[in-house]
């Protein structure tokens, strides 16, 4: 590591990001927003970072530095949440989170002086909201998705909420989490600077466990008690946002209040909604034609157009209007049912329930199979000349048809790995 350049550094990093399964599609906005988040040595250095979690000593040799430079260079990162520092037992473990969930967001949880959050959030805006090539790599390839939704607990019914898991509820991830975090909302922060966003709550998305101790620990986020958590959650009913979360069982990292109109899960979920952009949860709205009047309340507060108006079909009221909802759209929130004063909306179980990942492990190695990228995973430092060629090696025998179609089987993919990565600690 003895010279740097611009195209070693950037497109070094980019091309790292893109060997995890929440990739970031190169183009020249790419590129900027990278040279303003991290400097061309710090690009160089994140370019050979492995894609699991690391120490500063493994670092160290990856990097051919010293240690104590290294750590130094790390450290500084995390102090700017590009890199995540977890602190276990006397140990830290640093890891680059893919940009979203992770450092792009992180960038915009808080007002910040040393980049230009107005210039940044313009270039998001570019990269995401109008290039779409990010939006459609992340939320439209493979069938195991980044985030899912979580049902509002308020339009639940006593017989609903026999069936919902623990898992399943917002609530119970803030009651059991060893640190809450709360911070700005990336995506309302980000159109606040094009003059676009909403007036919804902006400081009111959660992080949690380790990652949220490190954002508390560095000022990304503010340490918040259960208490709090439960009040900003029910805050966000109030607003209707849709609570979209980490799409694990175990371990949920982070939870969004999201609107409609300004937070990118939304906005992916009514661009390409029929590719399923956002695991749903296991309701679905139902309406009573008996009580619905058509009034057109609920198609406001829908976050992603699942629903409309159509003919009632009735003889004696050609003009009676009713609520149809679109079910390969619905994400089974709930919002809409809170929304009805006549109670012409309920909530039924799916046909089929969801099936949500046991841990953020899991699921990585999920998305990898369906991605195609898997020895990525496996085979992830390339400095080493030997971890280059057996990622390219298995690379290819990943890619032969009946390989293939055996490591995209449900149950391969979903239960024997499920019981393989319970046995071990998560990264």
């Amino acid at each position: 590591m003895a010279h740097w350049t611009l195209k070693s550094a950037y497109t070094g990093l980019v091309e790292r990001l893109n060997r995890f399964p929440q990739g970031a599609p190169p183009s020249e906005t790419l590129y900027r927003i990278l040279r303003i988040l991290v400097s061309e040595r710090e690009a160089e250095i994140l370019s050979h970072l492995p894609i699991k979690p690391f120490t500063a000593p493994q670092a160290s040799r990856i990097l051919k530095l010293p240690l104590v430079q290294t750590r130094k260079v790390l450290d500084e990162l995390a102090s700017r949440a590009i890199l995540v520092d977890i602190q276990l037992g006397g140990r830290t473990t640093y890891v680059l989170p893919p940009p979203i969930a992770g450092f792009f967001e992180f960038a915009l949880m808080r007002t910040r002086g040393d980049i230009d959050q107005k210039l940044l959030s313009e270039l998001y805006y570019q990269y995401l909201n109008v290039e779409e090539d990010f939006i459609r790599q992340l939320f439209g390839t493979g069938e195991t998705q980044l985030g899912r939704a979580f049902v509002h607990e308020p339009a639940l019914s006593p017989q609903n909420a026999l069936h919902v898991l623990d898992y399943e509820r917002a609530s119970e991830v803030i009651r059991t989490a060893s640190h809450i975090g709360v911070g700005t909302c990336y995506c309302r922060h980000k159109m606040k600077h094009l003059g676009r966003n909403c007036d919804a709550p902006m400081e009111i998305c959660m992080s949690f466990g380790n990652v949220a101790e490190a954002l508390i620990r560095h000022g990304h986020a503010q340490s918040t008690e259960v208490a709090e958590g439960l009040d900003l959650l029910g805050l966000a009913y109030e607003h209707n946002l849709v609570q979209f979360g980490e799409n694990v069982r175990e371990g949920v990292n982070f939870i969004c209040n999201c609107c409609g109109c300004c937070c990118e899960a939304m906005i992916a979920a009514r661009k390409f909604g029929m590719l399923h952009p956002v695991h749903t949860t296991n309701f679905l709205p139902v309406v009573d034609e008996a009580l619905c009047v058509g009034c057109g309340k609920c198609l406001t507060v829908c976050p992603v157009g699942a629903l409309s108006l159509v003919s009632a079909n009735d003889p004696c009221r050609p003009e009676r209007m009713k609520v149809h909802v679109d079910e390969e759209l619905c994400l089974g929130c709930g919002v809409c049912v809170r929304s009805c004063s006549r109670r012409g909306l309920s909530l039924c179980s799916r046909p089929q329930r969801v099936l949500t990942p046991l841990n953020t492990t899991h699921r990585a190695i999920v998305m990898a199979i369906e991605r195609g990228c898997l020895q990525d995973l496996i085979f992830d430092n390339r400095v080493l000349w030997s971890h280059r060629a057996l990622a390219a090696t298995l690379g290819v025998i990943l890619r032969l048809p009946p390989v293939k179609q055996f490591m995209a089987n449900r149950q391969v993919n979903s239960r024997c790995l499920e019981h393989l990565i319970g046995r071990f600690q998560e990264w």
